[in-house]
């Protein structure tokens, strides 16, 4: 799995994942958002378009940087999800935790409000 981060307006970080997020790639991802997790507000966009399977372990890092992001007043929301990774997010619950977002644009188009 790959994980880069492009800065967009409104102070928000996107978050671009491509491949396959498991247990031997979640590493990428713990590390992408912990540098991320340093700012005083995060405000993160995580670009799931390319990302091809996601399994629990993956997920799990998403769900431990929820309480650090919340803590500082920032948001963690998703984008671009195929159906596969649409009804993993829904099944596991995070649906109702994280937005999700068809594009990316329509994330960073929200942030803005």
């Amino acid at each position: 799995m790959e994980a880069t981060v492009t800065e967009h307006r409104c102070d928000v970080a996107v978050l671009h994942l491509r491949g396959e997020l498991d247990a031997d790639t979640s590493v990428k991802l713990r590390a992408a958002l912990d540098k991320l997790l340093e700012r005083p507000v995060p405000r993160i966009v995580v670009d799931l378009t390319e990302l091809k399977f996601c399994d629990s372990v993956g997920l799990s890092a998403f769900i431990t940087s929820k309480q650090v992001i919340a803590d500082r007043g920032g948001w963690l929301s998703f984008a671009g999800a195929n159906p596969f990774l649409v009804r993993l997010l829904e099944t596991v619950g995070l649906s109702r935790y994280f937005a999700i977002f068809p594009e990316v644009d329509d994330a960073i188009a929200a942030a803005q409000l």
